[in-house]
């Protein structure tokens, strides 16, 4: 269960009118209260068939997690105004769900170290203050946040309705951020940063992958593009740079400009040790790129590769350069897409280095950069569609 969607009444509390459930594939569909028979810790009991078509908010329905918990009401008695922590929802002798009682806390200066106190009220104890792009909420929301993998992370921003959307960007880190733009597609990535100010736009870019930050810089006006570029680190701007000088179907405009090099007397036990790194991902660590000096992109004359399976099959003193796999030439840089995929699938690879005209290691192409182009624009989206019915 990933929320719950209830609908406003004039004077009794909200009513619960369904759930979002999440299944396999990260789909969010909508399943009608009516037909929930028991909520457990870890498990929901239904009856019927689970709808499979895409959750779509309707006019007059708000989502507990994402839009209520968070926002500031004002109490009734006049004592001020507080932010909802938690919500209960309770069904009725005739099986009817609604708000029951809020979890709340009292405004900041009521309390101790800026904290204000806990309270427990009752949906008729309050008037909704309509604040619901208020900062603190968008701030509780990141915190519920902090432990999903990037890939959730993005899928959760997305969900939310626009305004709500740009609030919580807003609030993440520059890191946090990085990590969930890579994993959205490109006309959600401007929408999200189009009211950012330069300087913050240039912070989150410096936390992409060179490669990814390219692809978005390129959706955006030339003008701003170059702003967004002079504000960035200057070692970050100078690998974007290189890769907005490629066409975006190439090997060039598809690779990493950071890849794993090494010297040809570099050992197996040392390579084994750049692979284990935590920031190498593991497209990354499947092979290291042999080159002569300089050791930065691009480099000396492209030696060849070696995949961390044959340093397994080595002792640690074994040298790089005389265990290189041959199987499979490097790309140039101005390869089209086809031909990219082409190599891939026939010789089974997860990366491939991209060399120039003069032999000169440039970068990496990983499958996933591969499959990201090749897959239609909204492929990470797993919704079918069709509207949303409740069955009820």
């Amino acid at each position: 269960m990933r929320d719950v969607v209830v609908s406003y009444r004039q004077a009794d509390a909200p009513v619960v009118v369904g759930l979002i459930v999440e299944i396999p594939g990260r789909r969010r569909v909508f399943q009608g209260i009516n037909r929930v028979t028991s909520i457990r810790p870890g498990q929901i009991l239904t009856t019927g068939i689970l709808n499979m078509r895409r959750f779509e908010q309707r006019a007059g329905e708000v989502r507990i997690f994402a839009e209520l918990i968070g926002r500031t009401m004002t109490f009734r008695d006049g004592s001020g105004t507080s932010m909802i922590e938690d919500v209960a929802i309770e069904s009725d002798a005739l099986g009817q769900w609604a708000v029951s009682q809020l979890y709340m806390r009292r405004d900041k200066s009521a309390g101790l170290f800026g904290k204000g106190p806990t309270v427990f009220a009752r949906w008729e104890d309050v008037v909704d203050a309509n604040a619901d792009t208020d900062s603190q909420s968008a701030e509780h929301l990141v915190a519920s946040y902090s432990e999903l993998h990037p890939v959730d992370l993005a899928a959760s921003i997305l969900d939310l309705p626009e305004d709500r959307r740009i609030e919580v960007a807003e609030e993440l880190s520059d890191e946090r951020l990085a990590d969930a733009l890579e994993e959205m597609p490109e006309t959600d990535q401007l929408e999200i940063i189009e009211g950012m100010d330069d300087e913050r736009v240039a912070d989150v870019l410096d936390n992409m992958e060179p490669d990814d930050a390219a692809d978005l810089l390129a959706q955006m006006p030339q003008d701003r593009t170059e702003q967004i570029l002079e504000l960035m680190d200057p070692e970050e701007a100078e690998d974007v740079r290189f890769l907005l000088a490629f066409d975006p179907e190439t090997a060039g405009g598809l690779m990493s400009t950071e890849p794993i090099m090494v010297s040809a007397e570099t050992t197996v036990a040392e390579g084994l040790a750049l692979i284990r790194r935590s920031d190498v991902t593991p497209a990354m660590a499947a092979a290291i790129c042999v080159t002569l000096p300089p050791f930065e992109s691009p480099t000396g004359r492209f030696l060849g590769i070696v995949h961390f399976q044959r340093m397994l099959r080595h002792p640690p003193q074994t040298q790089l350069g005389t265990i290189l796999d041959t199987g499979a030439e490097p790309l140039l840089d101005t390869a089209p897409l086809d031909e990219i995929a082409r190599t891939f699938a026939s010789y089974n690879l997860v990366s491939l280095p991209v060399v120039d005209a003069q032999g000169r290691l440039l970068g990496v192409v990983t499958v996933d950069d591969v499959l990201d182009h090749m897959l239609p624009d909204d492929w990470r989206n797993p919704y079918y569609e069709s509207e949303r019915t409740t069955g009820a």
